[in-house]
């Protein structure tokens, strides 16, 4: 009843309004919307968001990003398009083009300087999101991601009000495992509940840490002086457990080609997301786990899916390569074009 209050209350007295009609008009060629939400800060959102538009993108698909979290854009970071602008015109905004086919719009493009506080009350904030949907210019796309800031807010409102009429397919919520983040989320739940929003699925972010036993980044210590050892437990796996070439610095993720250590960093000690898919009756999508490649994927702005990474480090282009946070994530794509095809709103790809 909120929602229908506030949006009631915008509209003048005519009945219609010219702001949500010209959103609809830039929204209509786009074919699939889905929001990006969380009811917890954190929990690799905005990281999730923008891989799911590198997968989508790297399948051929025309794909727009819009980054909403007007106080913390990562958008720029994410896509490594940092100190790029938006060009404007009297026909609109352009986004800024990650590649032919992914288009990136963020408030992070408009600041002077990217360290600049956005200190804005609620009302400019949806003042610059509707500002964001009337006037950038995405033309014909298969999918616009849409990355929300954490919780149930302003923000959240705003979307669902100007979205309301331009077909939004759902959202897909984004928790990690354990209870103090699901704990909003399923507030989130709750809040897609009451604006009428289908919920597409839970994924389960940093489920678990994943490294390839071979990596830089995996060492073994030992005693009270935390000795180590690392070479010593190599040699002896590589001797007992994985009979291959002898180990060296060149060969040795040769060595333990499939040999990943994994550790619970945040235990789903009530169940994780998939109990609380169960209880609540949402599609439970499935986990990432962390590992080296979101990370450096990240701080460089690139793909998961890019097939040809360049990396500083061998071992670092071998962990990329080998990611079992892509691996995952191209589960949670497939699962997700699944479900809009069973709709029967999405293409074969």
């Amino acid at each position: 009843m909120f929602i229908c209050q506030t949006t009631c209350a915008s509209l003048p007295r005519s009945g219609v309004d010219a702001d949500m009609t010209a959103i609809r008009r830039r929204l209509e060629k786009i074919k699939h919307k889905i929001l990006i939400l969380s009811g917890k800060g954190g929990v690799g959102k905005s990281t999730f968001a923008a891989q799911l538009a590198f997968g989508l993108s790297a399948r051929g698909m025309d794909v727009g990003l819009l980054d909403v979290d007007i106080c913390g854009p990562s958008a720029p970071v994410l896509f490594g398009k940092e100190g790029h602008e938006v060009h404007r015109s009297n026909s609109g905004w352009s986004p800024v083009y990650v590649s032919d086919n992914l288009a990136v719009m963020s408030v992070g493009f408009l600041l002077n300087n990217s360290d600049d506080a956005v200190i804005w009350r609620g009302p400019r904030k949806s003042g610059l999101i509707k500002q964001f949907l009337k006037d950038t210019e995405w033309g014909p796309m298969d999918f616009l991601i849409v990355d929300t800031p954490p919780g149930t807010s302003d923000e959240h409102l705003s979307m669902v009000q100007y979205m309301k009429d331009t077909g939004v397919d759902g959202a897909l919520i984004i928790t990690t495992p354990q209870e103090v983040a699901m704990a909003d989320v399923r507030k989130e739940l709750n809040f897609c509940s009451k604006v009428g929003i289908p919920i597409l699925g839970v994924v389960e972010n940093m489920s678990g840490l994943s490294l390839p036993f071979g990596s830089d980044l995996v060492s073994f210590s030992s005693g009270a002086d935390g000795s180590d050892i690392t070479g010593a437990v190599r040699d002896v796996l590589a001797a007992h457990f994985m009979p291959a070439a002898p180990r060296n610095d060149a060969n040795k993720n040769y060595i333990f080609p499939r040999l990943n250590i994994h550790v619970d960093v945040f235990p789903a000690t009530r169940g994780g997301a998939a109990f609380m898919c169960e209880q609540a009756g949402a599609n439970f999508l499935g986990r990432i786990p962390l590992d080296p490649s979101i990370a450096w994927a990240s701080e460089h702005g690139r793909s998961l899916f890019h097939t040809q990474l360049e990396t500083s480090a061998t071992d670092a282009n071998d962990e990329v390569n080998f990611s079992p946070t892509m691996t995952a994530v191209n589960m949670i794509l497939n699962q997700t074009i699944e479900l809009l095809e069973t709709h029967n709103r999405c293409p074969q790809v």
